[in-house]
């Protein structure tokens, strides 16, 4: 009988910086997850947290990890040929049926950029399954982007807005909020869009409102909540709002569902 909680072993084949605290990890892995799902990631006696699964394929799956605590600062401390422990994939994803034929936005800010990589990838791979793709991306600075290499590699398919917040005396490229962008998104047929949104909950929140101000239905927007999961599978309530379980329910949500959930 399988146990949902015990861990198996992932081993690392590959690392990656991508910012000075984010950096991605490959991992031999045959799990085949949805797009969004996350894994339950520990190391014995030092602890467990979710993590968002960042990509995956034949033999792989990748989580992009921030250094922000004991954990991931002792997951910071792992080399190829390492390796931490893992249970799941858990969560409701982004199901790819929701987004043939349409046309797709996807608006992702900072590492909500991480748990949309691998649907940006899927159709960057199959760009005849959509009647158009944008993506909006925004970081804080540029020394905050992450998957510099996938922007780039992206943008020869895909119409591709990447923009900080505030720039150096280097940056080039756009400057402003994701909701400034958002205003002057060409959207040609509301009915046949769908969008996806995936970031900090006060830039959800604006995008969301600027996605409705173009028209785009409700029920035609996609949310992720980056929320604090414990069991993964609810048992614990560590991630209960209201009656709403997030690790199970979500953590993504049709945005009908998602705007009457008040933490």
């Amino acid at each position: 009988m399988n146990n949902p909680y015990v861990s198996f072993r992932l081993p690392i084949i590959d690392i990656v910086k991508e910012t000075d605290i984010d950096y991605t990890y490959r991992f031999e892995s045959d799990i085949k997850p949805e797009n969004g799902q996350f894994l339950e990631v520990s190391l014995p006696g030092i602890g467990e947290a979710p993590i968002s699964i960042s990509d995956f394929g034949d033999g792989f799956i990748d989580l992009t990890i921030r250094k922000v605590g004991k954990l991931t600062g002792e997951v910071f401390d792992l080399a190829i040929g390492d390796y931490l422990y893992a249970r799941g994939p858990y969560g409701n994803g982004f199901l790819l049926e929701n987004y043939i034929g349409k046309n797709l936005i996807i608006v992702a800010g900072g590492t909500g950029l991480a748990p949309v990589r691998s649907i940006i990838n899927y159709f960057y791979d199959n760009m005849h399954e959509l009647k158009s793709f944008k993506l909006i991306v925004g970081f804080k600075s540029p020394k905050d982007i992450l998957f510099k290499d996938d922007i780039e590699r992206w943008k020869g398919k895909i119409d591709v807005t990447l923009t900080v917040d505030k720039g150096d005396e280097n940056w080039k490229g756009n400057t402003g909020l994701v909701t400034e962008y958002i205003k002057k998104l060409e959207i040609l047929d509301k009915e046949k869009t769908e969008a996806i949104v995936v970031g900090p909950p006060m830039m959800m929140k604006f995008s969301n409102i600027e996605l409705m101000n173009r028209e785009v239905p409700e029920d035609k927007v996609w949310v992720s909540f980056e929320r604090k999961m414990s069991c993964g599978i609810g048992k614990c309530g560590h991630c209960k709002i209201d009656d709403t379980y997030v690790c199970l329910e979500g953590p993504v949500f049709n945005y009908t569902k998602a705007k009457n959930l008040i933490d």
